[in-house]
């Protein structure tokens, strides 16, 4: 049985509250911490949140505009933005306790420095544990408490398993793993890709191509998480094939959202892709490390106006024929 802790969760946003829906369903009170305090109040007072408008929260979530309260948290999860993980980092360290799990719920990659999450705040806040936590969920899912299946990594000793065990719930189900670097890298690079799946689909260029992106822009993802020092294997699961398969399958997903729009040239969706951030860093990255990444190649060159959607699909097409190698 599950001891009820303390679970904080810093970053009120969909996820981050979906996510304090499920610390609160596997027995845990709950800190939701916000930097509006508009949304605390409307959580505390109608237990309601404007991102996930459907979903009524559990009394034993309260949320707070201070970040002071994480002092007080057994566990804290980290579900702001990847690119706004390092300023916050600064502001939560001084108030985490020594030894505090620190858990990285972002899927992304710090733009200006092209480190991981997980490695923004270990340089950040040196005085506790880093996990990550990744894999194919939607909040509006998570929030309806409908069957979802993640991955927990940490390189510290029994953390994930002992996190797992923290958050399982009925409709739940968390994964161990030591491959922190694998895990986030499989949470940020499918961002990529779903953006590529999402320009098909939106230029009508049929379900063929779009298996087609998908199949070998996961054998690139691969290549480059790989060479990036995750294993290979750790692709195969939840946090690389099984996010990948959602986020380029559904509307739900930002990035497959802002792809459709630019396949289809509608007004671009207001709402934040991480992947925008990520194309430019993950082609980088392949050419340091020698990593042919063309269909990612292609999103950053269309992300970037150096090229059309009608270029990119021509260049993606006229490339050299060869063996089909994994």
């Amino acid at each position: 049985m599950t001891v009820s802790l303390h679970v904080a969760v810093h970053g009120a946003g969909a996820w981050g509250t979906a996510l304090a829906m499920v610390a609160a369903r596997a027995g845990h009170s709950v800190t939701l911490v916000t930097r509006n305090p508009s949304i605390a109040v409307e959580i505390n007072t109608g237990h309601r949140s404007v991102y996930l408008p459907d979903a009524r929260l559990s009394e034993d979530i309260v949320a707070s505009d201070d970040v002071a309260v994480l002092s007080e948290a057994d566990v804290v999860l980290c579900a702001v933005p990847a690119q706004a993980t390092a300023a916050e980092a600064l502001r939560i360290g001084p108030h985490l306790k020594p030894g505090t799990p620190l858990v990285s719920c972002a899927k992304g990659i710090d733009a200006r420095s092209g480190l991981l999450v997980s490695e923004v705040l270990a340089g950040a806040i040196a005085h506790v544990p880093i996990a990550a936590l990744s894999g194919p969920g939607f909040a509006v899912d998570v929030a309806a408490g409908l069957p979802t299946a993640v991955t927990i990594a940490s390189e510290e000793g029994d953390l994930a398993e002992r996190l797992c065990q923290l958050l399982a719930g009925p409709a739940f189900r968390p994964y161990a793993s030591r491959d922190l670097v694998g895990v986030q890298l499989g949470g940020a690079l499918k961002n990529v890709l779903a953006i590529a799946a999402g320009i098909v689909a939106g230029a009508r260029l049929g379900a063929s191509a779009e298996a087609a992106v998908i199949t070998r822009g996961f054998v690139e993802m691969r290549r480059l998480a790989g060479a990036w020092g995750a294993k290979p294997e750790t692709l195969m699961g939840l946090a690389g094939l099984g996010d990948l398969v959602l986020t380029c399958s559904s509307l739900q997903s930002r990035n497959f959202a802002l792809g459709h729009a630019i396949g289809a040239g509608e007004p671009l969706p207001q709402k934040l892709a991480e992947g925008v951030a990520t194309a430019e860093i993950a082609v980088t990255r392949a050419a340091a490390f020698g990593v042919d990444v063309p269909i990612m190649a292609a999103v950053a060159a269309i992300l970037d106006r150096r090229l059309t959607v009608e270029e990119a699909i021509d260049a993606l097409l006229s490339r050299p024929l060869k063996r089909e190698d994994f």
